[in-house]
């Protein structure tokens, strides 16, 4: 709890084990990542199974993400691989082929996604190998011809960027469709969707769930999406600042900036933000990161990012567990100058927002211990998370899907299901959960906050402050009824 950032690390070979899957919980992962570009619904499902014999054998509630692979463009199968000079041309036929050299400085290539060339205009780039490669189109007729600008190798199913042309494809394939209904049928936290362009993606992709209460998380990774942010963030539940094909599709500069933007615009919007791609990636290798590496991590935190993600450096890497241990460090070291005062600055949309804002207000002005937020769908303490109080906000729910979809929120740790609709029998077994984890401060104070009637969504009404007296009355609850009779 010392750290209120919160970590999301992917699962892969080095990492699948039960064995360290608890040790990255315990060194601070809050989160995992099950890749859909990889592995076999088979893989996937054991990983799971790990992960739920990790949780209950550290007593950690930890959310799942699955992060669906979406439509990504690639070059066909190549004869071999292709030694691309600056001035060569390459050449892009929409029938399926296997990719050839025509002559010294001429190429021919196929792509996965054909009908993506009859939207490309001349003087366009496109860029080969995920953009390690650049070549600016100079035919469009008859077909579409590129002009190489710098040297690189390119070899069979590399990724194709298209940074000036909106592709309009569909975002969702059918394996995409197949891996949701997998999410769905094991109940995954949260499905992470590739390549968004607009809203219509997101709403597509809810469809999809049939009801089913997961949360979406838009990755924002290309240049359309950029500029269809506000209406991606109406239909989404979180964003994803997805760095590797947003560096791609926009200018390299810009993708601070961006990033800044998001994480300004979710925090406003109460969804939870994810940083992502190569944080730590040294430490896929390397025992130790780099200074800038660290100093990565740090700005993403004081950007205000509710997550931050490891990719290779935990589902690869030679050592996991000093991974997340690193990027806990880094979080735990900045948030000493983190801009608690934020809160300040936020305003407030309804009287729900203008509650959870006196809420967090009261614990930083009291020097609370926590705020212990009693919620029935989740949404109260995500609003106390998007005012930053300093204190811990201690986030127990009526069902334990609420609390494994907090793990994105920034500073709330989820605790324990209640299910008592008494208000003074619900603030003792606050406390006795707490009490049973080794978490609770006898002196206080706690905020706790509930709201009536119990159970309906976004019916937060009440504010308790509990002193040391009245935390001693509720642990001691039967007594004190015994008592007076009661």
């Amino acid at each position: 709890m010392d750290k209120k950032t919160k970590i999301l690390a992917t699962l892969g070979p080095a990492s699948d084990s039960v064995e360290v899957i608890e040790g990255l919980i315990k060194a601070g992962a809050n989160m995992f990542r099950l890749n859909f570009s990889h592995g076999t619904h088979e893989y996937h499902s054991q990983t799971l199974s790990n992960i739920k014999i990790a949780m209950k054998n550290v007593g950690t509630i930890v959310g799942v993400l699955q992060d669906i692979s979406g439509p990504k463009v690639r070059i066909g199968d190549l004869k071999e691989p292709f030694y691309l000079r600056r001035g060569d041309e390459i050449t892009f036929l929409k029938d399926e082929i296997l990719g050839y050299k025509e002559s010294e400085s001429q190429y021919v290539v196929s792509l996965n996604y054909p009908s993506i060339l009859d939207k490309v205009k001349i003087g366009e780039y496109i860029y080969l190998y995920d953009g390690s490669i650049r070549a600016q189109v100079i035919q469009t007729q008859d077909e579409l011809k590129a002009r190489i600008e710098n040297e690189g190798i390119l070899s069979s199913k590399k990724g194709v960027n298209f940074p000036n042309t909106a592709i309009d494809i569909e975002v969702i394939t059918e394996k995409d469709k197949n891996d949701i209904a997998w999410g769905v049928e094991n109940k995954v936290d949260f499905f992470a969707i590739s390549f968004v362009q607009n809203k219509k993606d997101m709403l597509t992709a809810r469809q999809l769930l049939n009801g089913y209460k997961g949360k979406l998380i838009a990755k924002i990774e290309k240049f359309d999406a950029v500029e269809n942010i506000d209406e991606i963030i109406e239909s989404s539940d979180g964003l994803m600042v997805a760095r590797g094909d947003l560096g791609i599709e926009v200018p390299y500069y810009e993708v601070p900036t961006i990033q800044k933007m998001l994480i300004n615009k979710a925090n406003a919007a109460s969804i939870p933000v994810i940083t992502a791609t190569q944080m730590l990636l040294s430490m896929t290798k390397s025992e130790r990161a780099t200074r800038a590496e660290i100093s990565d991590v740090a700005n993403a935190v004081l950007d205000g990012t509710d997550v931050v993600m490891l990719s290779e450096e935990s589902a690869i890497g030679d050592d996991p567990i000093n991974v997340v241990d690193t990027m806990s460090n880094i979080i735990t070291q900045t948030e000493y100058i983190y801009d608690f005062q934020k809160q300040e600055k936020l305003e407030c949309s309804d009287d729900f927002d203008v509650i959870q804002s006196s809420v967090t207000k009261l614990a930083d002005s009291l020097g609370a211990a926590g705020i212990l937020a009693l919620t029935s769908s989740g949404k109260s303490a995500i609003k106390m998370s998007r005012f930053r109080p300093r204190v811990p906000i201690l986030a127990f729910a009526h069902k334990k899907k609420t609390l494994s979809a907090l793990t994105t929120a920034w500073g709330v740790t989820p605790i324990e299901t209640i299910k008592e609709a008494q208000a003074s029998k619900m603030i003792q077994k606050m406390l006795k959960a707490l009490e049973h984890r080794d978490l609770l401060d006898l002196k206080g104070p706690y905020i706790t906050t509930i709201g009536y009637p119990v159970g309906v969504p976004g019916s937060t009404n009440t504010i308790k402050i509990l002193n040391e007296d009245e935390i001693n009355y509720y642990l001691n609850l039967k007594e004190q009824k015994k008592k007076f009779n009661l």
